[in-house]
């Protein structure tokens, strides 16, 4: 048999049930079972609540404040700005976009990942893992550092992913550049 993922919580669950050739008294009786099932359950909950509560609502107050502060990251309110990354806004940013009426309008978010390097991250097409609003430019794609500098024009710019989803600047304005251009030129290739 090849090996299959198990490790979600019913999978787990049910690996705490006696197999069918474990000897008689090994592994506990069938209550102290169900107590272990019940504990790990209960575990499970208390750390999904935890993040929620701890991260996801705190994250959904950052990108409230983001999407309010839009215009002050760029005039034309298409691009949002954290402080740093790591947090989750994806789900938080299609949502919000609906309550304040602008679905659809921001595609392109910028935050700092560990090394401090500035990201410019495309939104995706709600409900898509690999459409994006507005991609990085196609040229810059695969290129880094001098190179994709002299290609863009952009100072500081450090890399493009293959795909266009994501790519770095030494600096909070080079990578708002780098979406801007993007808006930019996807604009000029459906007007003209």
């Amino acid at each position: 048999m090849r090996y299959r993922e198990g490790t979600g919580l019913s999978q787990r669950v049910k690996l705490l049930n006696k197999r069918w050739n474990e000897p008689e008294g090994q592994g506990g009786t069938e209550d102290e079972r169900f107590e272990q099932a019940s504990a790990m359950c209960g575990e499970d909950f208390l750390r999904q609540l935890d993040y929620i509560v701890e991260s996801e609502m705190e994250a959904r107050d950052y990108v409230e404040m983001a999407i309010g502060k839009r215009f002050e990251v760029d005039s034309s309110g298409e691009i949002i700005s954290f402080a740093n990354g790591g947090m989750p806004w994806k789900s938080h940013l299609y949502d919000l976009e609906k309550k304040h009426g602008i679905d659809g309008v921001i595609k392109f978010v910028l935050y700092t990942d560990q090394s401090g390097m500035w990201r410019v991250q495309a939104v995706t097409v709600e409900k898509t893992l690999f459409s994006n609003r507005v991609s990085l430019e196609a040229d810059w794609r695969g290129v880094r550092d001098a190179e994709l500098a002299g290609k863009s024009g952009i100072a500081g710019s450090k890399f493009v992913h293959a795909s266009g989803f994501i790519g770095g600047n030494e600096s909070l304005e080079g990578a708002k550049q780098m979406a801007l251009a993007s808006i930019k030129n996807k604009k000029n290739h459906f007007e003209g």
